[in-house]
């Protein structure tokens, strides 16, 4: 815009055009290459999948949740569950435990319909 040349303009602009040709070209090689670049987190992953001590500890997480629900299932009352849930760290154990109250509130919702307490929701 400051020139008044038009064969001046002419040679900045496409001048510009070429700079912004380039700049594309190296934005879609930017992206080829990432689209076809292997996931580094997925790699780890399957890295992790096949360590050894993995199936161990998954086993032994097993085992250890085995005996919890044997244990909750002993368990009678809600307050007691619901100590437990507080300090339970591990995802599965909470979850277990929760389902373990439902279940329990569940039952005494039950029994309470059938010794006529609570009338029948159904």
């Amino acid at each position: 815009e400051a020139t008044l040349d038009l064969a001046e303009r002419r040679r900045i602009r496409s001048a510009i055009r070429e700079l912004q040709r380039q700049e594309l070209e190296r934005d879609e090689e930017a992206l080829a290459s990432k689209r076809f670049r292997p996931e580094r987190g997925s790699h780890r992953q399957d890295n992790k999948e096949n360590w050894p001590q993995s199936g161990c500890l998954e086993e032994e997480q097993q085992m250890a949740l085995a005996a919890l629900s044997r244990q909750l299932e002993a368990i009678t009352d809600v307050e007691e569950l619901t100590k437990l849930l507080r300090a339970a760290g591990e995802y599965e154990e909470r979850k277990l435990i929760r389902a373990a109250i439902r279940k329990l509130r569940a039952e005494e919702i039950e029994a309470a319909i059938l010794a006529g307490n609570l009338p029948s929701s159904r």
